[in-house]
Order: structure tokens, then sequence, then C-alpha cells
């Protein structure tokens, strides 16, 4: 029996399967911003404060990490996901000159792809001769490169998720920097970075369909450890006790 690979809906819809694989694009640039905003802006408030400096020296390292931090995440983001982008043009480039040139030794690859799989040699060779009949540049692209539209780089997309999620984690120190008490800004701001990295990873690892409890447990033991280390540093070359 056949099974339906799309579910009729009411009024003639049909429905549609939301995959993680689809968010992998912005996900992990999103993540890692927000991580890197609560951490570095919080370590560094932290570092600051334990040195025994005024409020005002606090805040201003805080803001200052936080412009510096965005505009690195997003620059690094770039930079980086757009080497991909440049590594993908290249290799669909060159696919497209192989197609042009060699089509038969092309045919011959894909089939040899999809007899890997498990397909029988006479089915495989029909496959993808139906296949290359159509768009034989996607295929080749998603089969032989592994590039498809949910996987192709997206550096602008990547750079604005890392640089908006930077943001809005480092403010969440920062605003308890400015809200605390001078002699709670440590603690508060400590405490507000694990509750945030807690929510932080349970979150992703629900976007991401992964393990909630490692999520939670692998982000905030690593906050915690640059926490520590930075307000040890701080205390070890403060101005006062």
């Amino acid at each position: 029996m056949a099974t339906a690979r799309r579910a009729k809906l009411p009024f003639g819809r049909a429905h549609r399967e939301a995959h993680v694989a689809e968010r992998v694009g912005w996900l992990r640039a999103a993540v890692l911003g927000a991580n890197d905003g609560i951490v570095s802006t919080a370590s560094l408030i932290v570092g600051v404060a334990a040195a025994a400096q005024g409020r005002s020296e606090i805040l201003v390292a805080g803001v200052a990490g936080l412009v510096a931090g965005a505009m690195s995440m997003a620059a690094g983001e770039y930079v980086s996901v757009s080497s991909q982008a440049d590594a993908e043009k290249a290799d669909l480039a060159r696919e497209t000159r192989e197609l042009a040139e060699q089509p038969e030794s092309e045919l011959k690859e894909l089939t040899a792809i999809y007899e890997r799989r498990g397909l029988d040699p006479e089915l495989a060779g029909k496959v993808s001769a139906q296949l290359m009949a159509g768009d034989a540049l996607a295929v080749h692209a998603r089969e032989e490169l592994g590039i498809s539209e949910i996987t192709t780089a997206r550096p602008l997309q990547a750079a604005l998720a890392s640089a908006l999620t930077f943001s809005a984690g480092a403010a969440l120190p920062l605003a308890a920097a400015a809200l605390a008490p001078d002699r709670w800004i440590v603690l508060l701001v400590s405490g507000v970075a694990i509750v945030a990295l807690a929510v932080l990873g349970a979150l992703g690892a629900r976007a991401g369909g992964a393990p909630i409890r490692t999520a939670v447990l692998r982000v905030t033991f690593w906050g915690a450890t640059a926490l520590a280390v930075t307000a040890g540093i701080g205390k070890l070359f403060g101005v006062a006790a």
C-alpha cells in the first residue's frame, strides 16, 4: 500500500511538515550569539566589579562589550559563512561545466550514487536519467555535493541573527548591573547570567530537537566557569580589597 506524502487538509490545503534542519541556517548563529553575549558581557562586568571599580566604570565596560561584541559577531559570522558560500558557488560552477561538457559521465556518477544507496543498477539508471532530464544541477548539487536550499550558506542572515541575539543576551547582565546595589553586582549579574544561559540552553535544545537536560548542563557549566575565572582575575588585580 502506498503511503501518502502529504495529508489533505480542509479547503484543499496540503499539510507541510516542518523539519529541524530548516532552521539550521539561523539557529546556530542565534544560539552562538546569545550565548556569547551573556557569557562575555557578564564575565566582563563581573571582572570589573570584582576589581572594586565604580558603577560608572562597570556600566561603561558593559556597554562597550555589548557594542564591540555585537559588531565582532556580525563580522565574524558574515566572513565565515561568506567563505562557505564562495566554496559552494565554486563547486556549483564546476558542476555546471561538467554537466555541459560530460553529461554521460555525470549520469554514470549519479547512477553510482543511487546504487550505493541500495537501488539495483537498472532502477538507479532510470531514476538518474529521469531526474537529470529536469534540473540536473539541483540533483547533482544535492546528491553529490550535499548542497540544498535548506543547507545553503546565507551570510547576511547569519550575521544579523548573531548580532541581534548577542545584543539581546548582553543586555541581560548589563541591566542587572545597572539595577543591582553596588555590593551585590557580582552576585546578581552572575545569577542572572546563569539563569539566562539555562533558559537559552533549553530553548536552543527544543528548537534543535536535542536533549534539554544535556544542553542546559553544558551551557551553564561553561558559563559558570567563565564567570568564576574572570571574577578571580578581577580580585587578583583589583585596586581595592
